[in-house]
């Protein structure tokens, strides 16, 4: 059994994938999750070629039955997990007399449905590494968006106030069992999601997956005694902040 283990989910590239590096880099055995097969091997095999202990499952994360999947396979390689980070994200950008319910529900599902689902599956592992050393850490990715609401991208912003307020939530209910959650809310990140407005923003001008990385790595550092309930991450000026994953 690993000394510590985490979950990453959209950890096939931009921030998960550099967040499993970074875990796996520090020690943990990383189960990477995201939900297209081919570029999750490629991810995988970059990390596994690097020397680090990593696994990959291929999963729907939007749906339930692909969370247990991911949980299950989980649980069976490393038995413990130190480490959520909820990570899976999408944006779809519509104005409101447009929306598309299904595309409504993609949103919906994988960006906030699949947080409480994860939380459910994993809590037995994450109270018992909270048990062992007070300091089990869970990361939601939420947005700026999720701060102050975005015109167009009105429901995928919804889903982001709803990690945010969730995110405050588990720390109320779960504290005590050493288990801290953390929201991390970027602006523009410079990552293959934010490929349709670097016409706009130069990928330079925005935050980096080293940012993001730089922050949960502080997060693992802290003592039992200390819990960020968010983290913002804003561009000069504060200007817009949309997709992170």
């Amino acid at each position: 059994m690993a000394d510590r283990a985490a979950i990453v989910t959209g950890a096939s590239s931009g921030i998960g994938l550099a967040v499993a590096r970074m875990l796996g880099q520090e020690g943990h055995a990383v189960t990477m999750a995201a939900r297209r097969p081919e570029k999750l091997q490629a991810a995988f095999e970059e990390l596994q070629g690097e020397g680090l202990e990593v696994q990959h499952v291929a999963a729907d994360l939007g749906d339930e039955a692909g969370i247990q999947a991911v949980v299950a396979a989980h649980r069976a390689a490393y038995g413990r997990l130190d480490v959520l980070v909820n990570n899976a994200g999408v944006g779809i950008g519509a104005p409101v007399g447009e929306i598309a319910t299904k595309r409504m529900d993609i949103q919906i599902n994988t960006n906030l449905r699949a947080i409480p689902i994860f939380y459910r599956e994993t809590i037995d592992l994450l109270r018992a590494a909270g048990a062992e050393h007070r300091n089990a850490l869970v990361v939601n990715t939420a947005s700026v968006a999720g701060k102050r609401g975005e015109a167009w991208l009105s429901i995928y912003s919804a889903t982001k106030f709803g990690v945010v307020g969730f995110t405050q939530a588990m720390n109320k209910e779960l504290n005590a069992d050493g288990i801290k959650s953390t929201a991390l809310c970027p602006a523009f990140v410079d990552t293959p999601m934010t490929d349709f407005v670097k016409g706009q923003v130069p990928p330079e001008a925005m935050i980096q997956t080293s940012d993001i990385v730089a922050a949960v790595r502080m997060l693992l550092a802290l003592t039992p005694g200390c819990v960020i309930p968010e983290i913002v991450f804003d561009l000069p000026g504060g200007e817009l902040g949309i997709p992170s994953a």
